[in-house]
């Protein structure tokens, strides 16, 4: 059994991948980007409804 586990976690679970300075992108430029994608789709639904109300009230 503990055999059976250790070769499972050796093989199908991967190791956690480390932040690489050369090679990723800084975890704080992620954050920013996730917050502007955050705030666009707000912007968006916002505008959506705005729409969907005001050719309510229109019409």
């Amino acid at each position: 059994m503990v055999e059976a586990q250790k070769r499972l976690s050796h093989t199908t679970l991967k190791r956690r991948q480390r932040f690489h300075p050369k090679r990723d992108v800084r975890p704080a430029v992620l954050a920013k980007a996730n917050r502007l994608v955050i705030w666009v789709a707000a912007f968006i639904g916002l505008s959506f409804l705005a729409i969907v109300i005001l050719q309510a009230v229109l019409g």
